[in-house]
């Protein structure tokens, strides 16, 4: 705390001159009960220091006079100990680098002089006080790198990763009105992702099927993780991980009590992973997997929570004051070709097999819009995309001779994925038909009926005049372009088919590609404090081949097109970043097979 200068002079370090003031400005200790000095002359306490240091006693004397706090007290030591340690090395550095210099001049005066010449080495003040001061730089530099000056401070490439995620518990009823037809309720997808289904008479099991009759109630759990990174001034990352009972594309829920039960651990999922360039903060180029890049007010064709693998570029540039257009393009693949998928040929005795091409499956998109801010806190956003699902469609096989489960056709790599339900299908194996057999088995996979190349029309109102309650209007409109009802009404299609009438034909093709979803909410736009809140309501109505439903909303109907119905829902705030939700929707079936579920959800969430 103190360095000696000279015989006669001292330096008070800048901690020094804190505790003197602190210590100043502590009334006298040796005042009487009136306020007047004491009139004795004080003595010095002869009992042992507690610590050779002086400030360090001096602190814990204030702490015992109930001056300081513990905390305070520590806080002070511990940067006693720090300018105490860069003094000691700046003084260190400085003696040796002068007994260097000295030792130098030494030697060339030595090597200069005559032989038994004495030589005295004088170091200036004024040079000891710039090599102490150099040092003492250097030295408070290597500390500032290596982090152990401010050791609650992370390293500098920790500095640029952002934690954060967020957790929703959610109970779910889900509850079935007498009247649906259990038996048109095909799972298409169970069969496409596992085993074809024997079609023939000779079997005796029937097709898997969603639930349409039994009420079901779950409790469910999301978890998500993710860390934003900063690379550069112009290249950034991310990366997320989250549960699910499945890879789904539109789920990261994790039913409880499932994969076995009785406490098992549930899986993660890698679901964002990304690079991101921005040259400038109008234009950003996105690669990998990434949050939806195209601008949607609404769950109609796209999940709120929806990953897209790929490349995308936004543009934006404010033309005007508060007008501001935009522009979004992408390509996405989803579906990769098996490398090594055969082909079952119709000639069994030949043995001979081939390599089915390659079908791979792509969406390409492309959207413009504009935003236009009218008030402080008003708004209006409109936009208009365009999506291509290239080789989506199911295609009908060469003749193919089918005998086992294990048995391939040319086309099966043309069937979905991954489905949820609402589109209509076809069958794709062109099944040989030995006339020798009797109820031979016909193992057969389901396609697309309907190609999609859907246009989707978005707009947003939002009025902020009570801000921060807000009132926003949401609407969305879909119209597929690539439907042709005639050529589907020509394919054996398997659902969306309408009532048989009494006594007339049977029934026929009675699905649709439009859609459209209004909802308005009043409220906060987010949740993110106590008493925080919002309610809102709308209408959706979604044709079954409108988009592809396997990346609609998976909540109202249970998921999927096909379905129309109304929902109201509310969030409240109950603690900083900590909010309850209630939602109600009630679906029904627009085509086909009746069908209608209500479902509930109760969630509690919270986020860091």
């Amino acid at each position: 705390m103190f360095h000696q200068k000279s015989d006669t002079a001292w330096r008070l370090t800048p901690l020094a001159v804190s505790m003197c003031a602190l210590v100043c400005s502590v009334p006298a200790l040796a005042q009487d009960a009136g306020g007047r000095a004491d009139a004795k002359r004080p003595t010095v306490s002869r009992a042992k220091a507690t610590s050779p240091n002086a400030t360090i006693n001096l602190v814990n004397m204030l702490v015992k006079q109930g001056v300081l706090k513990e905390e305070q007290a520590e806080a002070l030591i511990k940067q006693a100990d720090d300018e105490a340690y860069v003094a000691r090395e700046a003084a260190k550095g400085a003696t040796m680098r002068a007994e260097e210099a000295a030792k130098t001049a030494g030697a060339a005066a030595a090597a200069a002089s005559p032989p038994g010449t004495k030589h005295v080495t004088y170091v200036p003040e004024v040079v000891k006080r710039q090599l102490r001061e150099e040092i003492k730089r250097d030295v408070m530099a290597k500390a500032q790198t290596e982090n152990w000056a401010s050791p609650g401070k992370y390293p500098e490439w920790a500095q640029r990763i952002r934690f954060y995620g967020d957790l929703r518990a959610r109970y779910e009823g889900q509850y079935f009105p007498a009247g649906n037809d259990q038996g048109g309720a095909y799972n298409f997808n169970a069969i496409n992702t596992g085993s074809p289904y024997d079609r023939s008479e000779g079997n005796v099991y029937n097709a898997p099927t969603y639930n349409a009759s039994q009420n079901r109630d779950r409790a469910r759990l999301r978890m998500r993780l993710g860390a934003d990174i900063d690379i550069n001034d112009q290249f950034t990352a991310g990366i997320r991980l989250a549960s699910g009972d499945s890879n789904s594309p539109v789920s990261t829920n994790q039913s409880l009590g499932t994969t076995g039960g009785n406490f098992s651990k549930y899986a993660l999922w890698i679901d964002r992973a990304y690079a991101r360039y921005e040259p400038w903060n109008e234009l950003t180029f996105s690669i990998g997997r990434f949050d939806n890049p195209f601008w949607s007010p609404t769950d109609l064709v796209w999940h709120k929570d929806l990953g897209f693998d790929g490349f995308a570029v936004q543009a934006k540039h404010e033309v005007a004051e508060g007008i501001t257009p935009f522009i979004v393009a992408g390509a996405f693949p989803t579906y990769n070709s098996d490398l090594n998928a055969g082909i079952n040929l119709t000639n069994a005795n030949s043995g001979l097999y081939e390599k089915v091409p390659s079908n791979d499956k792509w969406l390409f998109g492309a959207q413009i819009g504009v935003g236009a801010k009218f008030a402080p806190y008003s708004a209006l956003r409109l936009s208009a995309a365009y999506y291509d699902f290239t080789n989506t469609q199911g295609r009908t096989s060469s003749l193919c001779l089918v005998v086992s489960s294990s048995d391939v056709c040319d086309t099966d790599m043309t069937r979905p994925s991954f489905a949820q339900k609402g589109n209509t299908y076809r069958m794709l194996r062109n099944i040989f038909v030995d006339p020798s057999s009797i109820n031979a088995p016909e193992y057969q996979y389901f396609g697309l009926a309907s190609q999609f190349r859907p246009v989707v029309a978005s707009g947003q109102l939002d009025l902020g005049d009570f801000h921060p309650v807000h009132v926003v209007l949401d609407a969305e409109y879909v119209y597929n372009t690539a439907f042709n009802r005639g050529a589907i009404l020509a394919m054996n299609v398997q659902n969306n088919i309408g009532p048989t009438v009494a006594g007339g034909p049977a029934g026929v093709y009675d699905g649709g590609n439009q859609g459209w979803m209004g909802r308005v909410t009043v409220g906060h736009k987010e949740v993110k404090r106590l008493w925080d809140w919002n309610v809102h309501a709308g209408y959706k109505y979604l044709e079954s081949d409108a988009t592809v439903d396997a990346f609609v909303d998976s909540d109202f109907g249970l998921g999927g097109t096909n379905l129309k119905g109304y929902f109201i829902g509310g969030n409240l705030g109950i603690s900083d970043n900590v909010w309850a939700s209630l939602r109600w929707m009630s679906a029904n079936n627009i085509a086909g097979s009746p069908y209608s579920v209500d479902v509930v959800q109760f969630d509690l969430n919270a986020r860091f």
